[in-house]
């Protein structure tokens, strides 16, 4: 057990990536809706299948852009997704005129978006597709957002740090649900120590992905941001209209995620601290998410770890696992030791 925990914190170390030239000598501008725009501040977008994309390119594109996202842009856009995810593909055409209209160049190749811009923001909403796109930007040497799901697999999720890992080159993945301002209080101990936790959130499927990979990630990055890694082992309770995931911390601790199948389009969570119990509080949009991504482009730290990530698509994928055997207990190790062998 020790050996597995040790091969496992040996690529999933958080690397921390300084000095990444963002400031040149000779400054080159491109111009962005009649705005000058610094050659260093560039990014550049990969599938126009989700709503993300529209929200991140309204938010930094527009004249009233915030002084918060310190100048950055979509310059271009390479509009692929997902080949055969209805909802995705029909969605493509309508995004792509969107952005446009923002003054997003739309190009026709990653290579050719990549001799475009200086940071990637990866938005395709297939998953499948994500380590074979991901790859090209990481081998360019440009750091990369990567949205939700990170991957298809936690096979290929490891893939995609243990490539950024070799070539230097920083990456993170997130929910927008982990920077919701009240998560991240009790994240910081507003409660104190953390002694258990329950998160929900909507669980819609997609027969392409495992079951909480689609939209159940939403409420397990809330569950791991209150409780932090470690989850040992977890079982899966299947309910008419609703899912429950318990999971069994390595210090004993109880976390849950309610997914939600019928009803409300809601998140959020509980957190039961050693100080007082708090609500996470309500959903307020991608901008917390962007300022996080800016700041990650400016320093090229992630603010969340590989380590962390990777756990919480174990997790995930622990739980199809348990739904497979009637809601047996499953180990995260094994989870790991199973994507190490897959090819």
């Amino acid at each position: 057990m020790h050996s597995i925990k040790k091969q496992r914190r040996g690529f999933l170390k958080k690397a921390i990536f300084a000095g990444m030239g963002l400031a040149l000598t000779n400054q080159l501008f491109a111009m962005v809706n009649g705005h000058k725009l610094i050659e260093g501040k560039r990014i550049g977008m990969i599938g126009l299948d989700t709503s993300h994309c529209i929200a991140f390119t309204q938010a930094m594109n527009t004249a009233q852009a915030s002084a918060e996202w310190k100048g950055y842009k979509v310059v271009a856009a390479y509009p692929k997704g997902s080949n055969d995810i209805q909802s995705s593909v029909e969605r493509i055409a309508g995004y792509t005129a969107e952005v446009q209209k923002l003054g997003v160049e739309i190009v026709s190749s990653i290579q050719e978006l990549l001799a475009k811009v200086d940071f990637i923001l990866l938005e395709t909403n297939d998953g499948r597709l994500h380590l074979e796109q991901a790859l090209e930007v990481i081998k360019s040497g440009k750091p990369l957002f990567i949205d939700k799901p990170i991957a298809a697999s936690l096979h290929d999720a490891i893939a995609i740090f243990e490539a950024a890992a070799k070539y230097k080159v920083p990456v993170f993945s997130s929910s927008s649900l982990r920077f919701t301002p009240g998560a991240q209080e009790i994240a910081k101990g507003k409660v104190g120590k953390v002694f258990g936790a329950d998160a929900y959130s909507p669980l819609k499927f997609e027969k392409t992905h495992p079951d909480l990979f689609w939209y159940g990630i939403h409420g397990v990055e809330i569950l791991y941001t209150l409780m932090g890694t470690g989850c040992k082992s977890l079982k899966r309770i299947v309910e008419p209209d609703n899912e429950l995931v318990i999971g069994t911390w390595n210090d004993n601790r109880l976390g849950t995620f309610r997914g939600i199948v019928n009803g409300k389009q809601t998140y959020g969570g509980t957190a039961y601290g050693q100080k007082d119990v708090a609500q996470t509080g309500p959903y307020i949009g991608y901008n917390p998410l962007l300022t996080q991504i800016i700041a990650f482009f400016e320093t090229g730290i992630p603010p969340v770890t590989a380590e962390e990530t990777l756990e919480i698509y174990a997790f995930m994928e622990a739980a199809d696992e348990s739904k497979k055997n009637g809601g047996a207990s499953v180990n995260i190790e094994d989870m790991f030791k199973r994507a190490k062998l897959k090819k």
